[in-house]
């Protein structure tokens, strides 16, 4: 079961001055994928990145870019992110007035689609569209900056979450966003999940630690 688990490193948390050697870095040091967070100052309460970092970080690394857009509207930006290198697409069900045509969209595109579930948003708002989404990240805080506590009952939707992958019957990572440390991470694998997004756990200490960060984290 260990060996399944994918750690998503936050560039969030990563230097921006030098947020191409840090790409590098986590690549080298094992991360499964990169996690781009995109806030836009309105959705969420931060201002982060756009497609155009996106782009220039690309060619830092081979790994799937897993980009979470914490933006709306979420629809103009969407084929900008695709075309700067985004392998997995992630948006809120509040973002867009129409969440299934938009991730009928990302996947017209060629890419992987995800739905995000914020703290306050129900499990049900994925009754309708399990077919359409490669990806479902529970956000264990509330999404617009890092550093914050994980919140103990996102548990229990990460369970209900899993539940519903299982009766699918495809493969659907079940990723969580938030709070995720050495213990929390724990937590969150043994309730279900496979990818982990971790940003100051995983870049504390500096270069010389990821790799040693990333398998604590994955239960190595």
């Amino acid at each position: 079961m260990v060996s399944n688990i994918k750690i998503a490193p936050s560039i969030l948390s990563a230097d921006f001055a030098k947020l191409g050697q840090e790409v590098a870095a986590i690549t080298e040091a094992g991360a499964d994928y990169i996690h781009v967070d995109v806030m836009d100052g309105h959705f969420v309460p931060n201002i982060t990145i756009g497609p155009d970092v996106v782009k220039a970080i690309r060619p830092h690394s081979k790994k799937v870019f897993d980009v979470h857009l914490m933006i709306a509207p979420v629809d103009p930006y969407i084929e900008a992110f695709a075309e700067a290198g985004a392998d997995i697409i992630t948006i809120h069900a509040e973002a867009t007035p129409n969440f299934h045509r938009t991730l009928q969209f990302i996947r017209s595109l060629g890419k992987k689609a995800g739905i995000s579930l914020n703290p306050g948003t129900p499990v049900s708002a994925l009754e309708n569209i399990m077919d359409l989404v490669d990806l479902i990240l529970i956000m264990s805080v509330n999404p617009g900056f890092g550093g914050q506590k994980f919140i103990p009952t996102s548990l229990n939707k990460i369970r209900a979450v899993r539940k519903m992958i299982e009766k699918e019957g495809r493969p659907i990572d079940l990723q969580v966003d938030g709070g995720i440390n050495m213990i929390t991470a724990k937590s969150a694998i043994d309730a279900g999940a496979d990818v982990l997004v971790a940003g100051t756990a995983t870049f504390v200490g500096g270069p010389d630690n990821y790799s040693k960060n990333i398998k604590a984290l994955r239960g190595d």
